[in-house]
């Protein structure tokens, strides 16, 4: 395995990548041709059928609508089965299948050994399943993952797509909200807390040096400051976190800076635990608070003056996107600040990304059907009428945080099983080793954004002392032009 253009990194901060791992997966599709199929297949059809091929406009338009899903069904399954990768830059090794895992499955073993590749959706259910084991980490297994591993669309992978993923993106209920977010959140703080730490923020944190390992409470409380410094927390403000979790932020804020805040949730879980940490900090009831709701019972005509909401925007779903941005709008003051934090993929994508991103919301965020490029984000936030200060990209520091979640969990592997069981600790440390590589490689990623209201009276001038991003620190004085 060679390359002379890919190199590998060492950095102490992040689970560096292997050079096999930074190869390059399948990512071919072409709406043109998409379109072209999905207009000709049913003239083809209609006129090899003969009780159809005499009929019109409308005879062919009613072929269309039977063949348009099955086409485009057959496409998709073809071209993430047998398109390139995006480039040949890394060479993969080549090892036989039995190298990395162990197939216990009859079945199984018959269909994938020796060269022959096994499907990522059909893996990864198996090694759920114990039908399947890795030879060594599964972190170490998974950035080896395009040498015996194929990202094609398989049958169950489109069964769910529409017996689950589109009604669910189509419906978003609050009832449906409700029932996901609680049966995934107060599942049991000790599941969390074995991954997350005591700072239990299940956010990504940041990195401040990528030439130290920081831990894991330092890399949230990195991320805490920052959020705060953007809000420009003074005493006294009114503060609201939207998706607040196990209200550690709530707590942090009102305990360092003054401000009144509350933090809104539904987990019941969370909720109490949040509670409990804001008295344990000794700030008072009054000041800060937890609310156990749907962010679309948070009180109207309530304002505040700081509003932060950190990777809850992808449960609210696309439907419901914009409609949320705009309450967002219409609790925030006109002077007000909104740090805007949100997870996402990238729109030039691969079909690994996609394949991955069925797999969490299938077994790890159901419902969270909102994980759009930044472009998109961008787009609904402006359309809402907010104005962007600024944008900071954090998807490496998501993978350093992630990195640090997996070691938690495998260091708790005990305590798992015996509470929780197998399957549980599988499907968790497939999620974190699998999410430590796709946010470092950049099929997903977190926006962080610090917004205002777009409008004429807003003294944007207030903002240039906390614009971190145009404060540059010069390791030495340069030579001015004359």
């Amino acid at each position: 395995m060679s390359s002379t253009t890919v190199k590998p990194t060492n950095y102490p901060a992040i689970k560096n990548a292997p050079l096999v791992g930074l190869a390059e997966g399948n990512g071919s599709f072409s709406n043109y041709h998409l379109a072209f199929l999905v207009v000709v297949v049913p003239y083809v059809v209609k006129s090899l059928i003969p009780f159809v091929k005499n009929g019109g406009f409308k005879t062919y338009l009613f072929v269309a609508l039977l063949t348009g899903v099955p086409t485009t069904v057959a496409y998709w399954a073809f071209m993430s089965a047998y398109g390139g990768r995006k480039n040949e830059k890394v060479i993969l090794p080549g090892k036989d299948i039995e190298e990395y895992i162990t197939i216990n499955d009859p079945e199984l073993k018959k269909l994938y050994s020796g060269k022959q590749k096994i499907p990522m959706q059909v893996f990864h259910d198996a090694y759920f399943e114990g039908k399947i084991d890795v030879k060594g980490d599964i972190l170490d297994i998974l950035e080896q993952r395009h040498d015996w591993a194929k990202f094609n669309f398989t049958f169950e992978l489109f069964k769910y797509v529409f017996c689950n993923f589109l009604p669910e993106v189509i419906v978003h209920s609050q009832s449906q909200d409700e029932e996901q977010v609680r049966g995934h959140y107060d599942r049991g703080d000790d599941f969390y807390e074995w991954f997350l730490g005591p700072r239990m923020i299940y956010t990504s944190g940041v990195i401040l040096n990528p030439d130290v390992e920081e831990t894991l409470e330092e890399l949230q409380d990195n991320k805490l400051a920052i959020v705060c410094n953007k809000l420009d927390l003074q005493p006294g403000d009114r503060l609201l976190d939207i998706g607040c979790g196990w209200g550690t932020l709530v707590a942090y804020a009102a305990k360092n800076y003054g401000v009144d805040a509350t933090g809104v949730t539904l987990g019941r879980n969370q909720t109490k635990f949040g509670t409990e940490r804001i008295a344990k900090n000794g700030v008072p009831a009054e000041q800060a608070r937890i609310l156990c709701c749907d962010y679309r019972e948070i009180p109207a005509g309530t304002t505040y003056n700081k509003i932060v909401s950190l990777e809850m925007a992808e449960h609210v779903g696309v439907r419901r996107y914009g409609e949320y941005l705009r309450q967002v709008y219409d609790l925030l003051d006109d002077d007000g600040t909104f740090v805007f934090q949100v997870a996402g993929f990238r729109p030039s994508w691969q079909y690994e990304d996609l394949i991955w991103g069925l797999f969490m919301n299938k077994y790890v965020f159901p419902g969270a059907d909102a994980s759009c490029s930044l472009g998109w984000v961008i787009n609904q936030l402006e359309s809402a009428g907010f104005e962007v200060k600024n944008v900071d990209v954090l998807g490496v520091h998501y993978s350093a945080t992630l990195y640090r979640w997996y070691k938690n969990w495998l260091a708790n592997k005990e305590k798992v099983l015996e509470k929780y069981g197998e399957t549980w600790f599988r499907t968790w440390s497939y999620f974190l080793g699998s999410a430590t590589i796709a946010s470092r490689q950049g099929s997903a990623s977190v926006f962080q954004l610090t917004l205002h209201k777009n409008l004429n009276a807003y003294h944007r001038i207030n903002g240039v002392k906390n614009h971190a991003s145009i404060h540059v620190k010069l390791d030495k004085e340069p030579s001015l032009i004359e």
